[in-house]
């Protein structure tokens, strides 16, 4: 007999539905079992806001899993030691606050400019390859400053890489597999590292450190001193990535957002046209301006947190939401869900950014957030993302009249095995009149 506080289970066969429609299973079983389910026995899902928020905070119980895509190379000596990742995790955090990237605008600004220039007009585009563009270039530029040109093709082939290495397979090979992926995977990391490296050196050899990411982790800390050189270039390949991979899979479903409700996108153009004419001149003030064109960036990623579901593992029996949690067990941790439920927000479903303005005016209260996920293991880049993401919106809506291609088929497909993308996303731009 099974235990009697087991989450409940969706009728079987529901695996083999959800490999066929992941979005879809995940809002039947929320509706239909509750904040908790059980997808498959030893395999649950945390569908609402407070198991979500539990599991991605008690790190302990509910580890996040070491990247499978940028695992450290092997080598003989010199591997960082796990005290010496915490703290290069917190030289990385110095370069990544939001004073920081404020203070960093105006580097950001000119680029999404840029994006909007180099956009076709009056033509379907497949949008999303330039918009990786423009944001790996941000990214990159914001992480190493002056270095950047050197490493942005670098950055561009671990993208190639980590794509390579996550699209859908029949078979799941052991990760001491060297399949062919993997090798390419490894090949495009070192390159990069073996690039960083000489630019780590001259910095220190030269006293001239930087004020972007990668001079905050040169600088020694009062708490442990140096970084040793390998626990610097330790993650940078996985955090350069990560810039532009996920703003980039958001900034499909904005764009999307801003062909289908030109009334917000027309109120997105009117606050942006109080942007500085020079783009570098733009500071975090007028940032801070663009509150509603914040608000309708938010309500995107509400409605499609680009990294949809969350993978923890168990350590230890465990009680999650009243169910008891075996050891081992897998929790995928369902944001989607969680900020889509009618105790969290009025409406779920409908794309109001308003809710997210705190005029006096506005019946709607914020709920959960968990687009940028919570915790020990809360997006490091949240307000880089949001500054990229914001600036690109405002740049666009004041620009263009974005739309989708005519016709009875979507101009894109979703995608969400390892994100929840517009894949193939075509839009038209037309000079906002």
């Amino acid at each position: 007999m099974g235990r009697t506080n087991e989450p409940p289970r969706l009728p079987e066969g529901s695996f083999a539905a959800w490999s066929r429609d992941r979005l879809a299973v995940a809002r039947r079983g929320a509706d239909e079992c509750g904040d908790v389910w059980q997808l498959e026995p030893g395999v649950y899902v945390a569908a609402a806001a407070g198991p979500c928020e539990a599991v991605l905070r008690r790190a302990h119980d509910f580890p996040k899993a070491p990247s499978p895509l940028f695992p450290p190379p092997k080598r003989s000596s010199g591997a960082p030691t796990p005290e010496e990742r915490a703290h290069a995790h917190a030289a990385r955090m110095r370069g990544l606050r939001p004073q920081e990237v404020a203070a960093r605008v105006g580097e950001i600004a000119p680029r999404t400019a840029r994006f909007v220039d180099e956009w076709p007009t009056d033509q379907d585009v497949e949008i999303l390859p330039p918009v990786r563009h423009a944001l790996a270039e941000i990214g990159v530029r914001y992480l190493f400053s002056e270095d950047a040109p050197a490493l942005l093709p670098l950055a561009a082939q671990l993208f190639l890489a980590r794509e390579v290495l996550v699209r859908p397979s029949r078979w799941a090979w052991p990760r001491w597999i060297p399949t062919p992926a993997r090798r390419f995977r490894t090949r495009q990391q070192v390159a990069f590292t073996d690039a960083l490296r000489p630019i780590v050196r001259r910095r220190r050899s030269s006293g001239r450190l930087g004020d972007d990411m990668l001079g905050q982790m040169l600088r020694p800390s009062s708490r442990y001193g140096l970084l040793p050189e390998e626990a610097v270039l330790d993650t940078l390949p996985a955090i350069t990535v990560a810039t532009f991979e996920t703003p980039s899979r958001a900034a499909g479903w904005i764009l999307l957002h801003l062909a289908r409700h030109p009334e917000a996108a027309g109120r997105v153009a009117a606050e942006a046209a109080l942007l500085p004419a020079d783009p570098a001149a733009t500071t975090g003030t007028h940032l801070d301006g663009l509150r509603y064109t914040q608000a309708l960036v938010r309500e995107v990623l509400r409605l499609y947190p680009p990294s949809w579901l969350l993978t923890r593992r168990a350590t230890r029996e465990t009680q999650l939401a009243g169910y008891t949690i075996d050891a081992g067990s897998t929790v995928l941790v369902c944001p989607y869900t969680a900020q889509r439920d009618p105790r969290e927000h009025a409406e779920p479903d409908r794309f109001r950014p308003e809710r997210w303005l705190d005029d006096a005016d506005s019946p709607a209260k914020p709920g959960a957030f968990l687009s940028f996920g919570t915790g020990p293991h809360g997006c490091e880049g949240a307000a880089l993302a949001m500054a990229m993401l914001t600036l690109l919106t405002a740049q666009t809506a004041r620009r263009y009249d974005v739309s989708e291609p005519s016709g009875p088929e979507p101009g894109y497909q979703v995608a969400t095995f390892e994100g929840l993308a517009t894949v193939g996303l075509r839009l038209r731009a037309t000079l906002r009149s």
